[in-house]
Formats: C-alpha cells, sequence, structure tokens
C-alpha cells in the first residue's frame, strides 16, 4: 500500500516541550485570528498552511469565535485538501466565546465546554485537537466544574490535553490546586500576550508558575499588533492592520506621546536588527523565543511570504548573545521588577491587554 499523504520534515525547525508536557512542538506555529476565515480565504490560506507545513510548523492554532467560526471551517477545509497525516500536526482550538449568543454558548459551563468541543472538531472536520485552550477564566463558574469538565473532553478522546488563555497567576493556580485535589489534569500552558512592549504579565506575573508547575507560553502579537515591524514608523499605511475599524483605539495610542515613544524605540531596534544582517521583525521574534519560558510563537500572517519573512527570526536566535540584549534592554528600558517591596514575586493582576 502506498502512502500519499505528504511527507513531513522538521527542516530545521527548533522543537520544544508544551510547558512539563511530552509534547514537543514547533518554536512557530500559525494562528486564525483575523486573517485565516476571515481576511485569507480560499487559496492564499492553502498557500499559508503548505508554505508553514513545508518549514517545519506543524501547529496550527484556532478558536470557536474567530471568525464566527470560519477559522476553524477555512483550517479544516485546507487540511483535508493538503492530505496531511493527522499524527504529523499539533491542532489547537479555544473555548470560550461561542460562535452564538445564547445563554450557555459562550463561557466555561460544562456544557458550554462539552458541547463547544465537540463543534470545533466538527469544524475542522477531525475526530481531536491536541490542545484546546479556556480562552478566558470564566468567573462566574466554579473553578471545580471547568477543571473537572476539560479533563472529561480528554477522557472521551476529544483532546490531548487543555489549557489556559490571558487567566491570571492566581486562576491558573487555582486550577492546579483543584486539579491536584481531584487528581485530574491541570493545565499545561497559557496561551498570553509577549513582546518588547509587552511583558509585565509573561515574565513577571507569571514567574512563580514556570518555575513551580513548568508552565510554559505560547505567545501570540509577539510583533505587538505590526508596531515592532517598523511599518508604522512613518504612519499608518494603506491596507495595514491599523487601518480596520476594530483597531481605532490603537491608532489613537500610536499618536499619543506613549505611542510615538514606542516608534522611537522600534527605529533604534531596527538599527540593532540591521547590524544583525536581519529585520525588526525577525529581532522582535527572536527575542520572545530567547525566553525559556517560551514554548511556541503564534505567528499571525496573511500570505505566505509572511511565514517565511517571520521564520528568519530563527537565523537572528543564535546571534542574540548576552551583549546584544543588553543593548535591546536598554532601549526597551521596560524590565519588569522582579520583586514587589516585600521581597515576594508580584502577581500584579491589574494588567491586561
Amino acid at each position: 500500500m502506498t502512502d500519499d499523504h505528504p511527507k513531513y520534515s522538521t527542516n530545521g525547525m527548533p522543537f520544544r516541550r508544551l510547558g512539563p508536557s511530552g509534547l514537543r512542538v514547533p518554536l512557530f506555529s500559525v494562528g486564525g485570528w483575523l486573517t485565516i476565515g476571515g481576511s485569507v480565504v480560499g487559496d492564499p490560506a492553502k498557500d499559508i498552511i503548505k508554505t508553514a507545513f513545508e518549514n517545519g510548523i506543524n501547529f496550527f492554532d484556532t478558536a470557536e469565535d474567530y471568525q464566527q467560526g470560519k477559522s476553524e471551517l477555512e483550517i479544516g477545509r485546507v487540511l483535508k485538501e493538503l492530505n496531511f497525516r493527522r499524527t504529523d500536526l499539533i491542532i489547537s482550538t479555544k473555548i470560550f466565546f461561542g460562535p452564538r449568543d445564547g445563554p450557555n454558548d459562550t463561557g466555561l459551563s460544562r456544557k458550554h465546554i462539552i458541547e463547544g468541543a465537540q463543534e470545533c472538531i466538527a469544524r475542522l472536520q477531525l475526530t481531536y485537537v491536541d490542545i484546546i485552550f479556556a480562552h478566558r477564566c470564566d468567573t462566574t463558574v466554579p473553578m471545580e466544574e471547568i477543571v473537572r469538565a476539560f479533563n472529561y473532553v480528554i477522557e472521551k478522546g476529544w483532546a490531548f490535553y487543555w489549557g489556559t488563555s490571558e487567566w491570571t497567576a492566581q486562576q491558573i493556580e487555582e486550577a492546579h490546586h483543584v486539579a491536584t485535589k481531584l487528581n485530574l489534569m491541570a493545565p499545561i500552558a497559557e496561551q498570553c500576550g509577549h513582546s518588547m512592549f509587552r511583558r509585565e504579565r509573561a515574565e513577571k506575573e507569571y514567574a512563580p508558575l514556570y518555575e513551580k508547575y513548568g508552565l510554559g507560553t505560547t505567545a501570540f502579537s509577539a510583533l505587538h499588533f505590526g508596531i515592532l515591524t517598523g511599518k508604522y514608523n512613518d504612519g499608518i499605511p494603506a491596507g495595514s492592520r491599523f487601518t480596520q475599524p476594530m483597531f481605532k483605539g490603537r491608532v489613537k495610542g500610536l499618536e499619543a506621546p506613549e505611542g510615538q515613544e514606542q516608534i522611537r524605540k522600534v527605529r533604534e531596534l531596527s538599527k540593532i536588527a540591521e547590524g544583525l544582517g536581519s529585520t525588526p521583525t525577525a529581532l522582535a521574534l527572536a527575542w520572545v523565543a530567547k525566553s525559556p519560558n517560551t514554548s511556541n510563537i503564534i505567528l499571525g500572517v496573511s500570505s505566505a511570504q509572511q511565514v517565511l519573512d517571520n521564520l528568519k527570526a530563527l537565523e537572528v536566535l543564535p546571534k542574540l548573545t548576552s551583549d546584544v540584549m543588553e543593548q535591546i534592554e536598554k532601549i526597551l528600558d521596560n524590565k519588569p521588577a522582579a520583586e514587589s517591596k516585600n521581597g515576594r514575586p508580584d502577581l500584579d493582576v491589574s494588567w491586561r491587554v
């Protein structure tokens, strides 16, 4: 019998364990937020996923609410057409913001977690996902119900692991306590924003969790909504993300003094990138990858060429010596304080994306 599946090769892509689990994930993945199933459909979406796969990226992330479920539908369609071997893929999705508005179509009730997981899998045309994330923490639902429901999904074989996204350190800690008490599986990863301009939560608030539980992160917005690419250094280019109505507030922030200070820093960072023979984009991605707690970085791309451009970060990563990192730190001047005044890790939860 012949094997008609496209052959997968890591193609030099580094793999890291996802948190404390045995699952190995590529350093970079492709996410479906805003693009796949939204602004990118058909052959362009297929080209993105095919190019990613050919360059070692076999991890694709989406969510039940991305484009009201259309992201999952488009990814599922493309994966079926490309005929990848399922064991060569790592697929994750997220539950919380359902694609419908019914009283039980959102949140983390046992009902929505279980039914939502089944609908996600159906849209993806799969029998299971590798990781299912709680897209937010539902403070209206007892943590025991949340942990039990995600474990039920795992026991049914609909997912292998579960994680959190945009949870506070205290909420993740509570989930671990409940899982330990009930002898259930705790979340293995947190999907959080992490970039040169967004550091508090990933580097400070979660610090005790990395040490205590081996928590790993799947970082998103490593380019800080594109600001770190340098494309906004001279204004808002036509067709860029900030021309979309949903980013109107971000544009105002960019025009404010704090935003202009960020642009100044990006110009300085661009000089470092040039000295390394690379781009600001690759430098920003490599900088997040440098963290030992980063298991994976989710790329938001709208073309196959962007996948290749972003992967140039792999060439920059070994060039980030202690001297280069120190130069970057001086420009950023925003490193979170390691401890609070009482000498204990500061678990400030006021910071939000």
